[in-house]
Order: structure tokens, then sequence, then C-alpha cells
């Protein structure tokens, strides 16, 4: 096999949990292809860098082989070279221990009394 979509093989490599996902993350401009921009039926080749957004986060990945299916999370290494400098990998692991500091895991949204306190609060501020 000489090349591969683009989208099939995000999804190939489990980068993308369905192919419509990575499809929509390439229409959106999270995904791109050496720096650039490109559509989901762009084909990639042996060498290709491959660079996710996730939240504030930039992860890069170099095509070591191309797939035709599908593989399992083992088999990933033999496709796949994640070269993703140490400081995008710590920027995420910030961005997700802020977000914890908001609410408590499953506590779910705010009822009503929170509600109340927080516009209180809002308001007595000044």
């Amino acid at each position: 096999m000489k090349s591969c979509r683009i989208d099939k093989f995000i999804w190939s490599v489990r980068l993308a949990k369905t192919r419509s996902i990575a499809t929509v993350n390439i229409a959106k401009g999270k995904v791109r292809l050496n720096n650039a921009l490109v559509k989901p039926a762009k084909e990639v080749k042996l060498g290709d860098e491959i660079n996710i957004i996730k939240h504030n986060s930039t992860f890069t990945f170099k095509i070591i082989q191309l797939l035709d299916k599908r593989v399992g999370a083992k088999l990933v290494k033999d496709y796949l070279l994640d070269i993703t400098p140490l400081e995008e990998v710590e920027k995420l692991k910030l961005y997700q221990t802020a977000q914890n500091v908001y609410r408590g895991d499953g506590s779910g949204k705010p009822n009503k009394k929170d509600r109340r306190d927080l516009d209180d609060f809002i308001n007595n501020w000044e």
C-alpha cells in the first residue's frame, strides 16, 4: 500500500474514536499534515508528520508505516511514532488540572441553591 487517506489513517491508529470524528476534527483545522491544513481525503505517505491539537496542546506523530485497516492498541507503535515535545504534554496536564478545580468529579451541574450562592457572591463582590 503506497498511500492512505488521512481521516482513515487517524482512525486506524486510534487517534480518533470514529472515522466521522476524525473527519470533523480535520475539517475544524485541529489536524494538520506536515504543518499544513488539509482536507479529510488527503493522502498520507511514509515520513509525514501529523499534528493534532487537543485543548491547548499540539501532539505530533510521524508515520512509520501505512495500513489499510484498524489495528489494536498494542500494534499502533508499529505504524506511528510519537514525537511530541515534553512541554506540550505538560501543557495538557496543566490544563486538565485547572479544569478539575472548578467542580469535583461526579458533582454534576450546580443546583438551585449553588446558583443562588454564586449570584449572591458575585453581586456582593463590590
